[in-house]
């Protein structure tokens, strides 16, 4: 696999808190979206760390093309 998975035709709004880290699926593969599950391992691919600056909405990318990974850039309208 040397694509990932689109997981979802736009981002995942997520409420995070600062100071977390997160832990950002970028295979697509896992069921708990946009969050890595493990469900990489034996790919190409390995989940991207987001360290949350403050409390508030992020929005994850869900199509996994974004060139900001793991924050959506809009791609997911190409």
């Amino acid at each position: 696999m040397n694509e990932p998975v689109r997981a979802a035709d736009g981002p995942f709004g997520i409420k995070v808190e600062g100071g977390k880290s997160y832990f950002w699926c970028a295979c697509g593969k896992s069921a708990s979206q946009p969050f890595c599950d493990g469900s990489h391992k034996g790919s190409a691919f390995a989940p991207v760390k987001y360290t949350a600056d403050r409390t508030g909405t992020v929005w994850f990318c869900g199509c996994k093309g974004t060139g900001k990974q793991p924050l959506c850039d809009g791609s997911h309208k190409d």
